[in-house]
């Protein structure tokens, strides 16, 4: 595996194996840098969001790196104020407009059940889901998006997705790393042709400090970060590291001369729940 490596997704798009995220870069001088850093490192893969707020800083860094549009694969997601078919429609084409791009490559739902919804009543979250799913489905057969998923979805809400989908998700990112491998979760996605993306590949900094993590890395002369990146990259997910130190991004992508052995990954993987798993989407306050 190297960097220029893709995965195939379930309608034959190419997507790269490794994603720069951009979760809590702050719009303005510190995404803008953070983008531009990385996409000088070599990442193709760009991961934003509508509430992250930095969609015009991430977009100008894009422009400016002057690097071919076919050539870049850019992620945003619907935000949980914009649940409905036409309010769907209006998120995307806000977020095309502030990325200032005419199209992505992949739009996601950002999480599956907002509790604004659940105030108006408990399933209410699989009604306003197939709504927003047309809109997005719609987007991508008029060629706005050229791939739709979703985030933070557990199994009860793609099965309830399926119920009413005429495109199946194609991505479903997730908090994912060896505190929390989320296996059954991965075991359906995969059986349904769903790549599996990592966010908070490093566990939010918490898996730094563990000496089973700081073996691995001493015997492959790599940084801790790196060996958990790598991890993700060996479960067969794409990962999607974030810093805003232009180092680090750099470092972040020193992880393919090397994989950790299968006995390696299991052990790693013996470290669930040791410094928290995801956020329930059902019961998250917002």
């Amino acid at each position: 595996m190297v960097l220029t490596d893709t995965y195939t997704l379930a309608n034959g798009v190419q997507i790269p194996v490794i994603g720069f995220g951009t979760w809590q870069s702050a719009d303005g001088d510190v995404a803008y840098d953070a983008v531009k850093w990385a996409l000088a490192a070599g990442y193709r893969h760009i991961d934003t969001a509508a509430i992250y707020g930095n969609e015009a800083s991430v977009g100008r860094a894009i422009k400016d790196a002057g690097i071919a549009r076919d050539e870049l694969f850019i992620t945003t997601k619907l935000w949980n104020d914009a649940h409905s078919y036409e309010s769907a429609q209006a998120a995307l084409a806000k977020s095309l407009t502030t990325l200032g791009l005419d199209y992505v490559d992949l739009y996601l739902i950002h999480w599956p059940n907002p509790a604004a919804l659940r105030q108006e009543a408990p399933e209410a979250w699989e009604q306003a889901n197939a709504a927003t799913w047309r809109a997005m489905e719609d987007a991508y057969a008029a060629g706005q998006v050229r791939a739709i998923g979703v985030s933070n979805f557990q199994i009860h809400h793609l099965e309830a997705l399926a119920k009413t989908q005429k495109v199946a998700p194609m991505v479903n990112q997730n908090f994912l790393n060896p505190s929390d491998a989320q296996a059954d979760l991965v075991a359906y996605d995969k059986a349904h042709y769903i790549l599996d993306e990592a966010y908070s590949p490093l566990g939010t900094g918490k898996l730094i400090d563990l000496p089973q993590v700081a073996d691995l890395a001493a015997k492959y002369h790599k940084s801790v970060p790196q060996i958990l990146i790598r991890w993700s990259l060996d479960k067969g997910f794409v990962p999607l590291p974030k810093s805003t130190h232009e180092a680090y991004i750099q470092a972040n992508l020193d992880v393919f001369d090397f994989s950790l052995t299968p006995e390696e990954v299991a052990t790693l993987d013996t470290l669930q729940g040791i410094s928290g798993t995801h956020l329930n989407a059902d019961t998250a306050d917002f």
